[in-house]
């Protein structure tokens, strides 16, 4: 067994509290999702459920799962968990209409008594318009981008354990504010004509251009924690970079060109409503009925 291989197997591991929280999180969906399916059967379809678990699925393999480990290991890795923070796991846990879910799977006095107040509570409501405004999603999906995969950002969180936390943090709440006006789940309202959503997919893959275009062609490592860490796969620290920079520059163009172009279809096809506003259409009926 090669260096590489046998600090890889030692760091291999399994972060329970994470998993337990996200298979709590996967029982309380469903423990709603089943409620609403009783009194709303429209409300979340059987295909959001697929996509909210799916969405779980790909926040642990970063956060949770034994792949976890490796991205000190090679930067291919980190730009896998990148990739999926920011770019997969939000859409898809959004799609799934998790404030539905969740408010009927919470225990009522929770979601009525604590969780109610507060989301009514006129400075979070304020909060929330800030934080889901397109131009604040763009820009901070784009800082969160830059900010961590500059070198210095960049060997803070290779150095420490908080700080790499707090990346992978940053990462997974900037690509939830990033996909809400993408996907407007409920409660959501469109702060922009639909129009301009395939624009702003765009204009998001240009920072992940320039970045892998920079990684890709740069001669040198620009994170030498790479260097002294040792190699798997007899791969060197540069063809590493050259691989994440590629894999960044092709996920990225595809995970934003295809909601882009479903977008764009829906906008030239006969009108029919939108997702979040049939979901808010049902959720009247839900929270009439309560």
């Amino acid at each position: 067994m090669t260096p590489g291989v046998h600090a890889a197997h030692e760091s291999w591991s399994l972060s329970v509290p994470v998993t337990l929280v996200l298979v709590l999180a996967a029982f309380t969906y469903l423990r709603g999702w089943v409620g609403l399916r009783r009194s709303v059967p429209r409300v979340i379809s059987a295909w959001q459920l697929a996509t909210f678990i799916s969405g779980l699925f790909a926040l642990w393999i970063p956060v949770g799962s034994p792949l976890a480990a490796l991205d000190h290991h090679l930067l291919t890795v980190h730009m896998v968990q990148h990739i999926l923070l920011m770019a997969l796991a939000p859409p898809l846990i959004l799609l799934g209409e998790p404030a539905l879910a969740f408010g009927q799977g919470l225990p009522q006095g929770l979601s009525r008594n604590v969780l109610g107040p507060i989301f009514r509570w006129p400075p979070f409501q304020r909060l929330g318009r800030i934080l889901t405004d397109p131009v604040f999603a763009w820009l901070a999906a784009a800082a969160a981008l830059v900010g961590w995969h500059l070198p210095s950002a960049f060997q803070l969180g290779q150095s420490s354990t908080s700080w790499h936390e707090v990346q992978h943090a940053s990462f997974f709440i900037t690509g939830l504010l990033f996909w809400w006006p993408v996907v407007q789940p409920w409660p959501s309202v469109a702060r922009w004509p639909r129009w301009r959503i395939p624009l702003y997919l765009f204009f998001a893959t240009l920072p992940c251009d320039v970045l892998s275009a920079f990684l890709a062609f740069c001669d040198r490592v620009v994170y030498p924690s790479y260097l002294a860490t040792p190699r798997l796969f007899n791969v060197s620290a540069l063809e590493d970079q050259e691989c994440a920079a590629a894999l960044m520059w092709v996920c990225a163009t595809f995970i934003y060109l295809i909601p882009a172009v479903v977008v764009t279809i829906q906008l030239l096809s006969p009108r029919a409503a939108h997702p979040a506003e049939q979901a808010q259409a049902d959720s009247r009926q839900i929270f009439s009925a309560n």
